[in-house]
């Protein structure tokens, strides 16, 4: 069973959130490179579970059956 993925931890610096281990950054024990996976409160704020446009533009979709290349 998966662990419950925390929303916004309180030391999110203090684990690597890479894989289901959440090991201690000082202490990688999956392998998982030489730097710790940063937690998305980190990288995009406090809010960042919340629906946002974060700029992507949707994909366009036609009637138009797609070319064979041939």
């Amino acid at each position: 069973m998966a662990k419950n993925f925390p929303v916004n931890p309180k030391h999110p610096d203090r684990i690597c959130w890479g894989c289901d281990r959440y090991c201690p950054a000082k202490s990688l024990a999956c392998g998982n490179g030489s730097d710790r996976t940063m937690h998305p409160a980190e990288m995009f704020g406090e809010d960042w579970p919340q629906p946002v446009d974060w700029g992507i533009e949707t994909l366009i979709t036609t009637d138009k059956a797609p070319d064979d290349g041939g």
